[in-house]
């Protein structure tokens, strides 16, 4: 099946997206009449602000078991590490799989596993660089726990970063949500963690790139023991 060059450049968007796009388009206008480089500046940022919002469609992987990665980026941490308090997940160490997403990365969160929202957490808090590992303390964030048909419950948690102003998740508790499917968006410049089961080791490590809905991140139950690893 043959790929057509506006298929490749034309990517579906978000909702969020138009009124941002308008925006940074106003602003190229008025710059643009102001002063010529200003104009130029303008339509590379409208471009950016365009892909920023991008919304492409994902394969998902539908293996028994799979994980997949919850955000487009870079894997920045692999430890174990005690999930916020506000999900109730318990005091013990799971372990952490975060990513990075740079501000040229697709920001749409996607859901790790097929279940049910059992909980939505806020949390408050500071605006450090996501990549850093007090972010995941210290940030504000917004946190779910989704239980699988089974029982197994998986923590996913949106962190703001030193850009990023605004989570907005898309969900409710309650809600069924399949494996990849969307439940939100960061603006602009951020991070996911996901909080795995006991007993449950990563299959990335640190430096890789993820896709959304489609980088399998692990695979619930299997016994191999993973290794703290950070940046």
């Amino acid at each position: 099946m043959s790929v057509s060059l506006k298929d490749t450049v034309i990517k579906p968007l978000h909702p969020e997206g138009p009124k941002f796009i308008a925006i940074f388009a106003i602003a190229a206008v008025i710059g643009g009449i102001l002063w010529d480089p200003l104009g130029i500046l303008g339509v590379v940022l409208t471009i950016w602000c365009y892909y920023f919002f991008r919304d492409p469609n994902r394969i998902v992987p539908m293996e028994p078991g799979q994980v997949v990665s919850p955000a487009d980026g870079l894997v920045s941490l692999v430890e174990p590490a005690v999930p916020p308090a506000e999900l109730g997940l318990g005091p013990e160490p799971r372990m952490r799989v975060s990513v990075f997403m740079s501000v040229f990365d697709c920001h749409v969160n996607r859901a790790p596993v097929e279940g049910e929202v059992t909980k939505i957490a806020y949390h408050p808090g500071k605006f450090f660089s996501a990549e850093l590992d007090k972010a995941s303390d210290e940030n504000e964030r917004n946190g779910l726990v989704l239980t699988m048909a089974d029982g197994t419950r998986i923590g996913v948690v949106q962190i703001a970063g030193l850009v990023a102003r605004r989570i907005l998740c898309e969900t409710d508790e309650g809600a069924l949500l399949t494996r990849g499917e969307r439940f939100g968006i960061i603006r602009f410049g951020s991070r996911l963690d996901v909080y795995l089961p006991e007993g449950t080791a990563p299959k990335v490590s640190v430096g890789q790139k993820m896709t959304a809905g489609e980088s399998v991140i692990a695979i619930l139950g299997d016994p191999v023991q993973a290794t703290a690893r950070e940046i």
